[in-house]
């Protein structure tokens, strides 16, 4: 439900004229704050921010920005529901490297399922059609990216504190995008423009402390699906306030990849 959020006000702020790279700096700086807050409630001290495995939470907090940016962009091009669709075939990626990177058991039947689950994202990509757009290609590196984020927060869950983790991926996100969001910036024109853009980064930060909490009681594999419902969020929101309906061969693809 928040990560659908995020997308719907996205695509709404974008109609609206705003660029995507001030819309994704919004979206890490509330959420910096957010987990910032959270983090010196417990007391000022080096400790609070410090941890052996620097190195993945910083790939992890990257991962996840560069996707978002990407996103955001791809929103300019493609409707809500073939961006969810290529970006939510992620889980099969995590099946697929969940065996040599986390050594979980990954049988014949899920492999089987991984390979009818490419298909899927091959038909709504429809790469060899006329209507194809290259943009595209930018959501098939986020679901990796979304991939390799997900093994990752499974991989330091229980290691490294949630609200840590949280702290990075928003400093990273802030303070990478914001020299060119300053420099790009167009203020909204209408209040409730203002709420949704400013809602981006609490919407943001309560899905990431429910995903980085959830991993650390089970494996990536198991979780993963649940967030299929991400699509169904997409579908109604995507017709209710854009008056978008997903063709059959989107319809096809995306019930193939689930």
């Amino acid at each position: 439900v928040f990560f659908s959020l995020i997308d719907v006000s996205v695509k709404w702020l974008i109609i609206a004229g705003l660029p995507a790279v001030q819309l994704a700096f919004m979206r890490y700086f509330a959420h910096f704050f957010i987990s910032t807050g959270l983090i010196l409630r417990q007391g000022v001290s080096w400790s609070s921010f410090a941890t052996k495995h620097l190195g993945l939470v910083l790939l992890r907090g990257a991962l996840l920005a560069s996707a978002t940016l990407l996103n955001f962009i791809t929103l300019n091009y493609l409707s809500l529901t073939i961006t969810g669709a290529i970006m939510f075939s992620s889980p099969i990626i995590v099946c697929a490297l969940s065996w040599p990177l986390l050594g979980e058991r990954v049988g014949p039947w899920r492999w089987f399922a991984i390979m009818i689950g490419f298909i899927g994202v091959l038909i709504i990509i429809r790469p060899f059609n006329t209507d194809f757009h290259w943009i595209a290609l930018l959501n098939v590196y986020n679901a990796f990216s979304l991939a390799f984020y997900s093994i990752i927060t499974r991989k330091i869950s229980g290691i490294v504190a949630a609200e840590t983790m949280q702290f990075y991926m928003g400093a990273i996100g802030t303070f990478s995008m914001m020299p060119y969001a300053i420099w790009i910036w167009e203020s909204p024109t209408t209040t409730v423009d203002w709420v949704l853009m400013i809602a981006l980064g609490f919407w943001g930060w309560a899905g990431h402390e429910l995903f980085s909490r959830a991993h650390a009681y089970a494996p990536a594999n198991t979780l993963m699906p649940y967030t299929y419902s991400f699509l169904i969020y997409l579908t109604i929101a995507s017709f209710l306030l854009f008056d978008d309906v997903p063709d059959i061969w989107t319809i096809t693809g995306a019930t193939i990849i689930v």
